[in-house]
C-alpha cells in the first residue's frame, strides 16, 4: 500500500462535499457519511476501552472488531461493496457464547456503569445502537450490504456482554435497576 494520507487536508471538502471511494461525491449531510461517521465514533469509542487494563483476549477480540468495523466503513464509502462478509457475524456470534456462557443469568436490567472499562462498554454499545439505527435507515433507501445490519446488531449484544465481562474481571458487580428507586 502506497502514501495513501500523504497530505491531511485536501481542500476538496470545503464546500461541503465529501468524495466515496469509488470517486463520487456526497453531502457531507448525507446519511450514508452519517452512518460511515457514527462507524468511526463506535470504533474510537472501543479504542478508549482498549486503552483501559483488560483482559489480553477481550483486548484482541476487540481490536479485531475495529478492524471489521474499517472494513464496514470501506462497504459504505464503495456502495455495492462487499467486505464484510458473514464471518464477521458468525466471528461476534462464536465470541458473544464464549463470553456469555461463564455469566449469570438475568433476572434484572443492568443499568451502564461498574468499572470504567464496563462503563467505557456501555457507552460504545449505545453508539454501535444510534449507528445500527442510522444504517438500517440508509439500507430502506440505498444498496448497503445486509451483513452489515447484522453485524452492528450482534456487536451491540457483545459490547452488553463486554461490560459484564469487564466487571466480573474487576470483581465489581453489574449494577441492577431498581424500578421506582428514589
Amino acid at each position: 500500500m502506497g502514501h495513501r494520507l500523504s497530505k491531511i487536508y485536501t481542500r476538496t471538502g470545503d464546500k461541503g462535499t465529501t468524495g466515496l471511494a469509488d470517486g463520487s461525491r456526497i453531502k457531507k449531510s448525507s446519511l450514508r457519511v452519517r452512518c460511515m461517521g457514527g462507524l468511526d465514533e463506535l470504533n474510537a469509542s472501543i479504542g478508549i476501552i482498549l486503552s483501559q487494563k483488560i483482559e489480553p483476549a477481550t483486548s484482541q477480540l476487540l481490536t479485531i472488531i475495529q478492524h471489521h468495523l474499517f472494513d464496514i466503513g470501506g462497504d459504505l464509502s464503495l456502495p455495492g461493496n462487499n467486505r464484510a462478509p458473514q464471518k464477521y457475524i458468525e466471528h461476534l456470534e462464536i465470541a458473544l457464547d464464549e463470553m456469555n456462557s461463564d455469566l449469570a443469568p438475568l433476572k434484572e436490567f443492568i443499568l451502564p456503569g461498574g468499572s470504567t472499562a464496563s462503563a467505557y462498554c456501555h457507552l460504545s454499545r449505545t453508539i454501535c445502537r444510534r449507528v445500527e439505527c442510522e444504517i438500517t435507515t440508509l439500507a430502506e433507501v440505498e444498496d448497503v450490504n445486509p451483513n452489515i445490519v447484522a453485524y452492528v446488531n450482534r456487536l451491540s449484544d457483545l459490547l452488553f456482554v463486554i461490560a459484564r465481562v469487564l466487571n466480573r474481571s474487576e470483581k465489581i458487580d453489574d449494577v441492577l435497576w431498581q424500578p421506582g428507586k428514589s
